[in-house]
């Protein structure tokens, strides 16, 4: 039961991870097709990246303590690289910048986008696979 409950925390800050990056995706199209100005941008991407490291350092905690070994080194590779950006002051969209930098924002969350899915999908495999285990024990 309580790998169940692992799985099911995994799946729900999977989700809450993915939304947080559709936002600033969205946010990012948002400029790009000139919807909003750079400084209200800026600032509602800026106002969830710590929520998001967060969100993203529970995600590697919980499969830490649930020993799931596989998943908790999957998750790793993103924690180092958000621990990395907030180390060096680059977690942060610049206001003035953000125009030159478009393209490169886009195409880092996109492959976090892509990263998360991944992650996603293997969640559901592993709670699914839990379920089956715990009904043939």
């Amino acid at each position: 039961m309580g790998d169940l409950v692992a799985w099911l925390m995994s799946f729900f800050l999977l989700i809450a991870l993915l939304g947080i990056i559709v936002y600033q995706l969205m946010c990012l199209a948002d400029l790009e097709f000139d919807y909003i100005n750079p400084y209200d941008s800026a600032s509602r991407i800026n106002n969830v990246v710590l929520p998001e490291f967060v969100v993203q350092g529970i995600f590697c905690c919980v499969h830490l303590l649930s020993r799931h070994w596989f998943m908790f080194l999957l998750c790793l590779p993103y924690l180092y690289y958000n621990v990395r950006l907030y180390t060096r002051r680059q977690h942060l969209v610049d206001v003035t910048e953000i125009f030159n930098q478009l393209h490169w924002e886009k195409k880092q969350r996109l492959y976090k986008l892509i990263y998360l899915v991944i992650l996603l999908f293997l969640s559901i495999f592993w709670m699914i696979w839990s379920i089956v285990d715990e009904d043939h024990d």
